[in-house]
């Protein structure tokens, strides 16, 4: 295992005195971890140092082909003001899997999660202490080599940036309205819809500033082939109950794995609640809304947890998902899972990493 460099700050900075108005990403805390690749080398020099700028040659490949990757957990304060972490073995794996695709080197899963550790361990009075507020994890990978040239990078930057993140439903937990996109599309089977790269959130705005024009929150992308069955939300996954039966897109190639997703399944079938990995078309999801068997639509993901739905628009259609209220299982759900993630319940299926052992 690498030795980890530490270069602490003098002088910290002063920590938000108000936490419910810490908003998303844009505060960050004193100090980073950083390590570098090298061809021929491996990865190497992994440091924790002060937070600060990272200098690239205006030439860097990551700035012109989009070689980079990254991931987003969190850390949670529980009532006894201990610090944990929700599988974040999990987002690792993933990241591995990430890096395949985009032609990243392998990293270490068990050592970043060690230095990842080692960096919470110097930042930890930075987790929020408020209810439903957490500390947000940005892991990322992206290819440096000065090069305007199409090829994988020898050069590559690992860091892994925290910020303090404020409760994601300050008011209580209200269905979003989403809309069904059907000019652009998101991801095909064989591209990087799998991955968790740059290129697939910018590929997303368009749409979402449609969507926005439209008073709706999120968009709902369809496969890239057909424009007709459903795929994933902007930032979440999705699922369906119709007729008592949780439905969720199938792993094809273009939709997100996401380990919120992962949660939700097992969960539901922990519950004993039937739930089916599957194609769903929008126009199946339009006729069990026709014949009062959509009973709920909610998304997940790691920044809201459980996002319930509350109208669906897909062309001119607009459906009403159960009155705009969240649903039972989709409360289930949310509860089951923030219960874990805070300490306020069990974890009985070894998800949580407690920061100190």
């Amino acid at each position: 295992m690498l030795e980890i460099k530490y270069e602490l700050s003098e002088n910290l900075k002063e920590k938000p005195k108000d936490e419910t108005k810490l908003g998303f990403g844009h505060i960050f805390t004193d100090h980073m971890f950083v390590m570098n690749y090298d061809e021929g080398k491996g990865w190497n020099n992994a440091r924790i140092v002060p937070f600060g700028n990272v200098e690239l040659s205006p030439a860097a490949m990551c700035l012109h082909y989009g070689q980079e990757i990254f991931e987003g957990l969190k850390a949670y304060r529980t009532a006894d003001g201990s610090v944990q972490l929700f599988r974040p073995d999990e987002n690792f794996k993933r990241m591995n899997v990430s890096a395949k695709r985009m032609v990243i080197p392998q990293i270490d899963e068990e050592f970043c999660l060690y230095a990842l550790k080692e960096l919470l361990k110097i930042e930890e009075e930075w987790v929020p202490h408020t209810e439903g507020a957490a500390l947000y994890i940005r892991p990322f990978i992206f290819a440096t080599d000065p090069y305007v040239g199409v090829k994988p990078a020898d050069h590559y930057l690992f860091m892994i940036i925290l910020s303090p993140s404020g409760a994601y439903y300050s008011t209580g937990l209200n269905p979003v309205k989403i809309y069904v996109e059907s000019k652009y599309v998101r991801a095909v089977r064989g591209g990087t819809g799998f991955a968790k790269t740059a290129a697939n959130y910018a590929i997303s705005l368009a749409g979402q500033e449609e969507a926005h024009q439209q008073d709706y929150e999120q968009v709902l992308w369809l496969d890239g082939v057909e424009q007709r069955y459903v795929e994933e939300v902007g930032s979440m996954n999705i699922f369906f109950v119709i007729d008592g039966e949780v439905v969720t897109p199938l792993l094809t190639g273009s939709v997100l794995p996401g380990i919120t997703r992962k949660s939700a399944i097992e969960i539901c079938k922990k519950k004993g609640l039937k739930v089916s990995e599957r194609k769903i078309a929008i126009d199946e999801i339009a006729k069990a809304y026709d014949e009062g068997k959509l009973d709920e639509v909610f998304g997940t993901g790691t920044a809201a947890v459980i996002s319930p739905v509350g109208h669906l628009k897909w062309g001119d259609k607009i459906m009403t998902i159960n009155d705009n209220k969240i649903g039972k299982i989709s409360q289930m759900l949310y509860d089951t899972m923030t219960g874990m993630q805070w300490g306020k319940i069990p974890d009985e299926f070894g998800w949580i990493v407690p920061l100190k052992d």
